[in-house]
């Protein structure tokens, strides 16, 4: 321990750790820089994945079709988000969360190293880097998250908004990483886009290591918070043991798979997938309903988030629509020439991240005021309100949709996505910062990490639903176009206005449990 760290700060050194970032505790920033490049590792592949997979052998992809391409990213997407559960229970129960994020941060780096030698070594080492990257990401993703909501204390009305700023360092990573990627997809240089993915891997392991463990340490003692962080728990002793054998049956089943030993079916393991994260998810909270060692607070609580995951489950499964059929119906169907410059059709995938740094702060600003003033909408209202922006979103691509089906040979404009895009992006900016915030908030004690790997399995069920519909875009596919995106204008819009029923009730049952538990 340094000298720096033992002695009393000041009352004003205490006040710029409270408020040194925006506002925000000060280790947000560094938190925030260490999520960025993360993400930007991710986004470095994301919008290539598909386009690689369904690129002929002789432009240097591997020659899918369109159906197995998209059911492979939806197992490999929906896999990532779902590792956050088991991720999440071994951050809170084994390793702790500095250590969990550490080692995922190492094991993603690795997944990407493989992805980016696979040019030289073949498809084998190819698929090996992203079950790396699916591990390391389990390990990764709930413990910032968890990092993050430690900076607030009960009734902080910050809390949204600074998962909000957080948020942003999602948005800049993928905003840069799209732009970059997109000059190598249109160059064919597939590899070194991928590869461009583990330096930004590296520089999040640096960050973290550096400058978010120390500013952490020093804002815990400086507001005599318990950094559960930093503490390994060793209540399930033999827990090493079962994740040696996983990584062994994990390791023969890769072999047998690769070596054509065992048939492997992507889009039938996409559907059952499907089915039993839905069953898993819904069996745990079964169990934790029946459970006698939580109380009638925690279990409303835990309620709250099971409506709530639902919810994220749903708009996740249109917003993910953007990595498969939006990013073939840009790539196939959109008309790129603008003012007689070809625009690289991955650059529509920086849109997203691109409108979340322009209107984020904004957003931050208009919960924060509310707040202060007892008028922000509940978590509830939040995710409704998320649900009506995405339907209108996919409203604008029905008309899209029809262009290019009614017209054979015609393009459609590019300002159909990009108003379509900002609708979205406005529905997730209402939606998954709260999300992320509420999990952390609403988790009873000692299950944060478990609550926000289940608010990621919800994302990994909308990434398996997203890429199954996505993979009917093609050629021979189109006419059903217009009906897929109207199914999702829909579905959304009727979650929309079932949520906002539930949002007073919920709210009202919420506020007395709280009230209870405060009396007892």
């Amino acid at each position: 321990m340094n000298t720096d760290s033992q002695r009393s700060l000041s009352a004003a050194e205490v006040e710029a750790l409270d408020n040194g970032f925006m506002g925000h505790p000060k280790p947000l920033r560094s938190l925030f820089f260490t999520e960025m490049w993360e993400r930007f590792s991710y986004y470095s592949i994301r919008p290539l994945l598909v386009l690689f997979m369904v690129a002929t052998v002789s432009s240097g992809g591997f020659g899918f079709d369109e159906t197995t391409a998209s059911a492979i990213y939806g197992i490999f997407a929906g896999s990532l988000y779902l590792a956050a559960v088991p991720g999440g229970w071994l951050a809170d129960n084994w390793l702790g969360q500095e250590r969990a994020l550490w080692w995922g941060s190492i094991i993603i780096a690795l997944g990407h190293l493989c992805i980016a030698l696979s040019a030289m070594f073949g498809m084998s080492l190819f698929f090996m880097g992203l079950v790396f990257i699916v591990l390391g990401s389990g390990l990764f993703k709930t413990c910032i998250s968890v990092m993050v909501g430690a900076l607030y204390p009960k009734g902080d009305v910050r809390r949204d908004s600074g998962f909000t700023l957080f948020y942003m360092g999602i948005n800049i990573g993928a905003l840069l990483a799209a732009l970059i990627v997109g000059v190598f997809k249109e160059k064919g240089l597939w590899h070194i886009g991928f590869g461009v993915g583990g330096l930004g891997m590296l520089v999040s392991l640096l960050v973290y290591r550096f400058a978010a463990q120390k500013n952490l340490t020093r804002y815990a003692r400086a507001k005599n918070i318990v950094a559960e962080w930093e503490t390994a728990n060793d209540r399930f002793s033999n827990v090493g043991r079962w994740v040696i054998g996983f990584i062994v049956l994990l390791a023969v089943l890769f072999v047998t798979i690769s070596t054509g030993m065992l048939p492997f079916n992507p889009e039938l393991v996409a559907e059952y997938m499907t089915y039993i994260i839905a069953g898993v998810v819904l069996l745990y909270f079964v169990v934790m309903f029946l459970s006698p060692r939580l109380d009638k607070t925690d279990k409303l609580r835990l309620l709250i988030c099971l409506i709530l995951i639902i919810g994220s489950t749903l708009f996740w499964s249109s917003f993910e629509q953007q990595p498969t059929s939006f990013n073939l119906f840009a790539d196939r169907y959109t008309d790129l020439n603008v003012m007689g410059f070809e625009i690289p059709s991955i650059w529509f995938q920086s849109l997203n991240p691109l409108f979340i740094l322009l209107l984020a702060p904004i957003v931050s600003i208009i919960w924060v005021k509310l707040g202060k003033r007892g008028l922000e909408p509940n978590s509830m209202m939040k995710f409704a309100m998320g649900m009506l922006l995405a339907a209108a979103g996919f409203a604008l691509m029905i008309f899209a949709a029809k262009i290019v089906v009614t017209n054979p040979g015609a393009l459609a404009s590019p300002l159909w996505l990009v108003g379509s895009l900002l609708l979205l992006t406005l529905g997730e900016l209402a939606l998954s910062p709260v999300g992320l915030s509420s999990m952390t908030k609403l988790a009873p004690k000692g299950m944060q990490g478990q609550m926000m790997g289940l608010f990621f399995a919800s994302v990994a069920l909308g990434n398996l639903v997203a890429a199954f519909f996505g993979g009917h875009v093609s050629a021979d596919k189109i006419e059903g176009l217009p009906t897929l995106f109207t199914t999702m204008t829909v579905f959304l819009a009727v979650t929309a206005v079932i949520l906002l029923i539930l949002a007073k009730p919920i709210g009202n049952m919420l506020k007395a449990s709280e009230e209870a538990d405060k009396l007892s």
